[in-house]
């Protein structure tokens, strides 16, 4: 399997595959492709796993897509202005952001990943409920704006406004904290939490969120006239 991502701020990924092999999206997820693939939909794994998919943001429904000869392309483009990331899931488990996933070998497996820490549900918007990559195999994933990678030494502790993480390697530490100081509080502009990110581990930080990014779009919509 060969890939290439291309198309700047609105990013799209080609993959290139051999026959026999095979990449899956959520349904209606694929953009467009040769002649020479098949199509499956099932659940994948079951109605439990696909209900599970449902709660991080993906369709009860997997497609699946598998090459009939060599040199078979399939393109998969991105929801929203952003940037595309390819993993490697053998390297180690990989936890994204809520709707983040996009396409993958049939060997990765997708799952929902709840949060521990409660905190990260009640104040870390949608940091309670995510999702986990794993298995083993290629994995691509979305986000929003463009791309931060940084890898945490042992102990190494980043703070981040709970939207601009991405994503993180399965061993690095999530929690939500609060912002200390009621001046801070009161007139920082930068809400009452933040999350502690602690490694070692690989970590994708995300330069702009959707919910701010409509939040700065509402004023210039048109008001609706009775």
């Amino acid at each position: 399997m060969n890939y290439r991502i291309f198309g700047d701020s609105l990013p799209a990924v080609t993959i290139t595959l051999d026959r026999g092999e095979s990449i899956y999206t959520q349904s209606g997820g694929m953009s467009w492709m040769t002649d020479n693939l098949s199509m499956e939909t099932n659940m994948k794994g079951g109605f439990l796993k696909g209900l599970g998919r449902m709660l991080s943001g993906e369709s009860l429904f997997m497609v699946t897509y598998t090459a009939q000869a060599d040199g078979a392309e399939i393109t998969f483009a991105s929801s929203f202005p952003g940037s595309i990331v390819a993993v490697d899931i053998g390297n180690g488990d990989i936890i994204v952001q809520k709707s983040a996933f996009l396409c993958a070998q049939p060997s990765v497996e997708l799952s929902t990943h709840f949060n521990k820490k409660l905190g990260a549900g009640f104040f870390g918007g949608e940091g309670f409920i995510m999702q986990r990559l794993s298995g083993g195999g290629m994995a691509f994933f979305e986000i929003d704006g463009a791309c931060y990678e940084k890898v945490l030494a042992p102990g190494e502790v980043l703070k981040v406004d709970t939207g601009n993480v991405a994503a993180f390697e399965a061993g690095v530490g999530f929690e939500v904290e609060t912002v200390k100081g009621f001046k801070n509080i009161l007139f920082g502009g930068e809400g009452l939490f933040l999350t502690r990110l602690t490694g070692p581990g690989r970590i994708w930080l995300q330069t702009m969120t959707m919910p701010n990014f409509a939040q700065r779009i509402i004023p210039f919509l048109p008001a609706k006239k009775d």
